[in-house]
């Protein structure tokens, strides 16, 4: 369940609360009564290290399947992408492998 944080205009407390994605958001402060107004905290979730964002999903280099290619589409030598485009886009990564 999230944890939202809430601070008080009044007595400019700050209170942690869970709540479910569907509750209603705190309006009072439980301690003075005054009004509280949502804050926009920093995530407690982090990616560090290895795993699956860095090995799976970072380059080409790491996204080799059973044989040993990179799975991705590579051009005919045509010039054009190999998306099957008739025009190259400048950030197409299609365009880009060709």
């Amino acid at each position: 369940m999230p944890v939202y944080e809430y601070e008080c205009s009044r007595c400019e407390k700050i209170h942690e609360v869970q709540q479910k994605i569907s509750d209603d958001p705190m309006t009072t402060c439980p301690d003075c009564g005054g009004e509280v107004k949502k804050l926009i905290s920093m995530s407690s979730f982090q990616l560090k290290g290895g795993g699956w964002y860095a090995d799976g999903y970072s380059g080409p280099s790491n996204n080799k399947g059973k044989n040993g290619d990179s799975g991705k589409k590579k051009g005919d030598g045509s010039g054009k992408p190999a998306c099957g485009s008739d025009s190259a886009c400048k950030s197409c990564p299609a365009a880009a492998a060709s």
